[in-house]
């Protein structure tokens, strides 16, 4: 009997899992050396982070990381993974983006560009599979090249073309690409998801990564996108891959490389109100994987929701508790 008791009193003094917490990121007014406990700084270090990847560091299982829109992007390309970056069906994890940004881009060095005749300039990127050329925060105009051709293409001034693992442009007559505001594709995935379940990512922006603005890269599941939109990458909008189940709830993707929505391997997808552009690139690419479009709300009478439509309801009802906050960031 004192055995079972002793057992007992250990097991009621053993440190409960934290609560989860509200972690503040704001690009502009924040600083890492910040605890991210407070959307704005109240001194004493207390106030928001820089960089996601300080919050991303900090976060917990279930916690919630809140972007404030700036008029600046988060240039920054980052990580969920394992039990610390997951929730639960009640306590999803979630990155609220709030309309913020999360960009790849940086700028073409005047000095990368090489004059290669005519009116015809070429600079040579760090990552060449899959590559964007930005013209004053927009993609140019692309000439599109097959993977045979062997000549590169005729170029019309403001346009360009990857042709060999090289990126070329042409300027107006008299100027050279220097004199434009040029960037490419430098960070190689906006948010990759790997072996999480139970989270949500909403209301954000996704532009100018090398290869995918979100990719869900294996062991992804009960995981809901959600306001999400990707546009301007260099591969895919967003790419789900391994055996990952996702949902992808009124989102937009329009504008990438070599397709809008990318599934590989044993995936399971799910759109539902999502806007797929035939822009740039084709809607949809598959490499397997499988895919479920709702052009429709689910009725009253519709089958009883699944694991990633419980953690869609707990992330709404979560937010619609904003007036009690949660405890702080440790």
């Amino acid at each position: 009997m004192r055995y079972v008791a002793v057992l007992v009193l250990a097991w009621l003094t053993l440190p409960s899992a934290a609560p989860a917490r509200d972690i503040y990121v704001n690009n502009i007014a924040g600083d890492d050396r910040f605890d991210g406990t407070a959307p704005v700084s109240q001194g004493a270090r207390m106030g928001p982070f820089r960089t996601l990847t300080r919050a991303l560091k900090l976060a917990d299982k279930g916690d919630r990381v809140i972007l404030a829109a700036t008029a600046h992007p988060y240039r920054e390309s980052v990580t969920l993974q394992a039990g610390r970056h997951s929730g639960s069906a009640e306590h999803p994890f979630e990155i609220v983006g709030n309309g913020a940004v999360l960009d790849g881009l940086a700028d073409v060095p005047d000095s990368a560009w090489t004059h290669v005749g005519g009116e015809v300039y070429r600079f040579s990127p760090p990552r060449m599979s899959f590559q964007l050329l930005y013209l004053d925060g927009r993609p140019a105009t692309r000439v599109p090249v097959g993977s045979a051709d062997l000549k590169l293409p005729p170029l019309q001034p403001l346009q360009w073309c990857l042709f060999q693992r090289e990126v070329y442009f042409r300027p107006e007559n008299g100027r050279t690409p220097g004199s434009y505001r040029l960037e490419y594709c430098a960070l190689p995935v906006g948010i990759t998801l790997y072996q999480v379940r139970h989270v949500v990512i909403r209301d954000l922006i996704v532009q100018g990564f090398q290869l995918d603005g979100i990719n869900a890269h294996d062991g992804v599941f009960d995981t809901l996108l959600k306001g999400v939109t990707c546009r301007g990458n260099a591969r895919a909008g967003i790419c789900v891959a391994g055996a990952s189940r996702v949902r992808i709830v009124q989102c937009l993707a329009g504008g990438n490389g070599a397709a809008q929505l990318r599934t590989e391997g044993y995936s399971h997808t799910r759109l539902v109100s999502c806007r797929l552009l035939d822009d740039t690139a084709p809607p949809r690419t598959s490499e397997d994987g499988s895919v479920v479009t709702e052009d429709e709300p689910a009725h009253a009478n519709s089958p009883s929701p699944d694991a990633a439509d419980r953690t869609a309801s707990a992330a709404d009802a979560s937010l619609a508790e904003r007036t009690t906050p949660r405890p702080p960031a440790r």
